[in-house]
Order: C-alpha cells, then sequence, then structure tokens
C-alpha cells in the first residue's frame, strides 16, 4: 500500500474547528480517495487565519502527492483560501474572467443582482486551472506546487461532491497511476473493542492487509483495508479467517463498492426472502424498535408498554416477581392472539429514576418466539436516557438478527 500516491485533506472554516460543523467532507473524500487507491494519510482542520493556511499548504507540497482542501471560497472576508494559496505557492492572484462570467449568470439565473464581493471568488493563483461549479457561486480551482497536485473546492457539501464527481475524479485517474486497494468492512453487535482485539491477535493478517476498528453506538466496524496487490482469493480467504474468529457477533461484511448494509437491512433481507412476521412489544427502547422497522411490510403489529403490570392486566395475564417470566408469559399470549410467525417482547428491570440516572444501569429481558422455539436474552445497559433507548432497541433487533442467520443458541 505504500506505493499508491499519498493523499491529504485539508478543511478550512473556524465553524470546523470549533465544533459548530461536522466535518462530513472529509469523511466523504478519504472514502472516494481510498476506493479510487490513493492512501489517505492525514486529515487537517485550519481557522480562518492567513497565515496559518499558508504555512499549512507550504508543509503539504513537499510531503504529499495530492491535496484536497475544502471551504474558504466564498465571497466573505474570512473565506481566505485563493489568498493563502497564493501566498503559499509566491503566485498573484489574476481575475479569470469566464469565472467572473459564471458567477454573474449564476446570480442573474435567480434575478439577484451580484454584489462586487462576489468578484472575489473568481481569483484564482496564476497558472491555476478553473474548475466550473454549476451548482453554486463559488467555482473550484486545482494548481501544483512542489511535489503536490492541490485541488480547491466549496466547502457546501453538495457542490463539493458535485464538482468532485464531475471534474476532479477523472482527472485523477488519469493524473495518477492508480490501482484501487479494497476496503472490507466487517460489521459485529455485541462485542467491544478489547474483547475484538484479544481475539483477532489470535488471528495472522498477512503484510498485504491493514487493520482498523471503528466504533458507534449502534456497532463496531472492523476495517481491513487491503493493499492492490492482494489478489481475490487471498482477500477471501483473509476476510473468511477474521470473520470465523469474530464469531456470532458479525451481521454484515461490506465493501467500498456497494451500499452499507445497516442491521435492519440485513434483517429486512431476511424477513422478506422467508417471509416472516414480526409482532413487537418493548418497553425501555419506547416505540424505536418500531421506529426502525418502519415501513417495512413484515412489521405486522408493535406496541409501546410503560407498566409491565398494566400490559399483564391487559392480556388477562398473572403477574409473577419474576421480569423474565412476565417477559415469558406476555410473549406466548401475544403467539396465540397474532397471526405473526414471529413475537420479539422486550421488558425491563429498574424504575423510572433509574433510566433517566447516567450512572445507573437498568437490566433488559428480550423473549423471542419462532417458529423454531423460544429465545431470551437478559442483558444491562447504562448511560443517558437516550442512550438506553438505543441499546434496548439494537440489542432486542440484534436477537432477532441471529437468529435469522441461525446464530441463535
Amino acid at each position: 500500500m505504500t506505493n499508491s500516491p499519498i493523499a491529504e485533506i485539508f478543511s478550512q472554516g473556524e465553524e470546523v474547528i470549533c465544533g459548530q460543523v461536522a466535518d462530513t467532507n472529509a469523511a466523504w473524500l478519504s472514502t472516494q480517495l481510498t476506493q479510487l487507491g490513493l492512501m489517505v494519510q492525514r486529515h487537517t482542520a485550519v481557522g480562518d487565519k492567513l497565515d496559518d493556511l499558508s504555512a499549512l499548504m507550504t508543509e503539504i507540497s513537499y510531503r504529499s502527492d495530492l491535496c484536497i482542501c475544502t471551504g474558504g471560497l466564498g465571497p466573505t472576508i474570512d473565506d481566505l483560501t485563493a489568498e493563502a494559496a497564493a501566498n503559499a505557492f509566491n503566485k498573484p492572484l489574476i481575475l479569470d474572467q469566464v469565472a467572473l462570467e459564471q458567477i454573474k449568470h449564476y446570480f442573474s439565473r435567480r434575478h439577484k443582482q451580484m454584489a462586487d464581493s462576489n468578484r472575489k471568488q473568481a481569483y484564482f493563483p496564476q497558472s491555476a486551472i478553473r474548475l466550473d461549479n454549476e451548482l453554486g457561486s463559488a467555482p473550484g480551482f486545482a494548481i501544483k506546487h512542489e511535489k503536490c497536485w492541490f485541488i480547491f473546492l466549496p466547502g457546501v457539501p453538495s457542490e463539493m461532491r458535485h464538482i468532485f464527481n464531475q471534474h476532479v475524479k477523472p482527472d485523477l485517474q488519469q493524473r495518477f497511476v492508480l490501482q484501487a486497494n479494497t476496503l472490507i468492512a466487517i460489521k459485529s453487535i455485541g462485542i467491544g473493542e478489547s474483547e475484538l482485539q484479544e481475539k483477532l491477535d489470535r488471528c495472522t493478517l498477512p503484510d498485504y492487509v491493514q487493520l482498523g476498528f471503528r466504533a458507534s453506538s449502534n456497532e463496531l466496524q472492523t476495517k481491513l483495508l487491503f493493499s492492490n496487490h492482494a489478489t481475490k482469493s487471498q482477500i477471501n480467504h483473509c476476510v473468511e479467517e477474521v470473520v470465523k474468529t469474530m464469531g456470532d457477533d458479525v451481521y454484515a461484511i461490506d465493501n467500498l463498492n456497494q451500499t452499507s448494509t445497516s442491521l435492519i437491512a440485513a434483517i429486512d433481507q431476511t424477513m422478506t426472502l422467508q417471509q416472516h412476521n414480526l409482532t413487537v412489544l418493548e418497553t425501555a427502547s419506547q416505540g424505536l424498535i418500531a421506529a426502525k422497522c418502519m415501513g417495512y411490510d413484515w412489521l405486522e403489529a408493535s406496541s409501546f408498554s410503560r407498566s409491565t403490570e398494566k400490559t399483564l392486566n391487559q392480556l388477562d395475564l398473572p403477574q409473577t416477581n419474576s421480569v423474565a417470566n412476565n417477559a415469558k408469559t406476555i410473549a406466548n399470549k401475544l403467539a396465540e392472539q397474532s397471526s405473526s410467525d414471529i413475537i420479539l417482547v422486550q421488558l425491563y428491570e429498574g424504575c423510572k429514576e433509574q433510566l433517566h440516572d447516567n450512572r445507573k444501569s437498568i437490566v433488559l429481558y428480550h423473549v423471542l418466539i419462532t417458529p423454531k422455539g423460544m429465545y431470551q436474552t437478559t442483558v444491562s445497559v447504562t448511560g443517558s436516557i437516550k442512550r438506553k433507548q438505543n441499546q434496548a432497541a439494537i440489542k432486542a433487533l440484534d436477537l432477532l438478527r441471529r437468529y435469522l442467520q441461525n446464530k441463535c443458541h
């Protein structure tokens, strides 16, 4: 992978530095560049300070083959990218007449008068190549300095992506000798990073693969980045070994060339294929299970209960001191009353104060009745009430997923 051209992504703007705006542009560009076969080594964000911007561009020009910079191409005084590039590359800013006409046309189409400040957007460093922006008023530009090819794009995500796809991507494929790397994302639920790392320590990975992790509140992604020298059979064998080592917690395997598979998408695929129907009763997840399943025909019925006692009374069932037994009793009753072949019931042990207390946990009891029998899980979740709600929904759906993928024990 070290033979791949080295790329950097450079984001400009105080709103990015201060956290007012999430830098989704950098994430999207990284995916695109990795897919093309470039090696993204750094993400850097700098505020609206001319000297800092120029200094970073100078640094990058000596160490990387490609830099894509987003933001700072607007008409206001804090948009400094073109001026910073001119300073860093020791080139004067030159008015691009075509860019100016395009900007004027952008406003005239909208029956608006172009402000004098918008002329600033038509100035690029001498010898720069204009990148037309059909969606906005800020053209991009590209220029070579030292060993690095710099590309400057607007910060508005829709405009940035459009220019990249229309102009930048085809140029990169011509400008660099690219052999696409392969990135595989193995998605899992129910295992933490430290536990997973211990498992994978027993799995010897070849030199042509780089291992990484990405944890979120919903899942853990194990990323395998294969060099362009790896054969398809080598990739398949390595992925199989890692998945085998990880075990039943794996619910999907994605790569960059396909749509990312969510937990609910994995469930939908099998529910639809096997023509199952589902009835859900949930408590701690407070309707989130049903919300995640919204729009899928196999969700036949759902209900949210605040009180186990009320649910038992409504179903004319006796209450016991065991939450687990109450969950089984309710599930069996719903199975009798429902035409669904799969019943999912969630109850929790804990008072209202425990739900709202970030320091206290609640215990979830899940019961799944299926054509192949009954399955149960008991799990503890903690954190804010929002986190408890989300984890309760994810844990319940993961039990359903494990059954559908024949991983229930």
